[in-house]
């Protein structure tokens, strides 16, 4: 079973924390968050794709010299064959990252077993309406919350991230996530900065800093969680 990658990342350094990687964007997404800056991978009958077959002739060649493979997106869990294709990298020797919003928690408990780390997106407080905005879906926040719950108790490794766009977010909203976040366990959060997409005529540059200026939040984050940072 194929999978359809929609662009590749031969080397990164920044995809997976202490591994130099390889990052397949998988094609197709089920949510329009507001703030996509992938919107060329959101459908998932672009023809525009990469051959599954020759990226994989590269991993085997760069065996050695790479040592990862990141299944981002899009939204990897919207691929049937992503078993298959993380089962085939880890059979070449790579570790296993992935880059998912937990969109559908069945599909993430037959992969999670095969991945090493996963980047978990959190797009908002847990509030259903919230996250639905965020998400610009229907996807009910159950979904995405017994995901989370899923990659706490395996014991793999993980980190969650926000993305900070001041039209769904305010820093109350901040305070929340992490209230959140802290209460299931989690002790690795970043926050990322957003920056305006070509549609997003409202959003200014101070506004996008204001969460990373507020010296109380900083100060509350660093405090509540093991790991913390600020990703510009």
């Amino acid at each position: 079973m194929s999978i359809k990658i929609g662009g590749a990342e031969r080397f990164s350094l920044v995809d997976f924390p202490n591994h130099v990687a390889a990052v397949l964007f998988l094609q197709g997404c089920p949510w329009r968050c507001p703030f996509c800056y992938n919107t060329h991978l959101q459908s998932a009958d672009s023809q525009q794709l990469l051959d599954e077959e020759a990226f994989f002739e590269f991993l085997e060649k760069r065996k050695g010299k790479l040592d990862a493979v990141v299944f981002s997106g899009g939204e990897p869990l919207l691929q049937s064959g992503l078993e298959n294709a993380m089962q085939k990298a880890k059979d070449l020797g790579y570790t296993i990252g992935m880059h998912t919003g937990g969109f559908d928690a069945e599909r993430f408990a037959k992969v999670l077993p095969l991945v090493d780390w996963v980047g978990f997106d959190v797009k908002a407080p847990f509030d259903e309406k919230h996250y639905q905005k965020a998400t610009g879906s229907q996807t009910p926040l159950n979904n995405i919350l017994d995901s989370l719950d899923l990659l706490i108790k395996s014991g793999k490794g993980f980190e969650t991230r926000t993305t900070c766009d001041p039209r769904l977010l305010s820093i109350k909203d901040i305070y929340t996530i992490a209230e959140q976040l802290k209460a299931r366990g989690v002790e690795n959060y970043h926050l990322q900065k957003y920056r305006p997409i070509p549609s997003d005529k409202v959003s200014t540059e101070t506004m996008c800093d204001n969460f990373f200026q507020d010296k109380n939040l900083i100060e509350y984050l660093k405090n509540t969680f093991k790991i913390f940072d600020i990703r510009n």
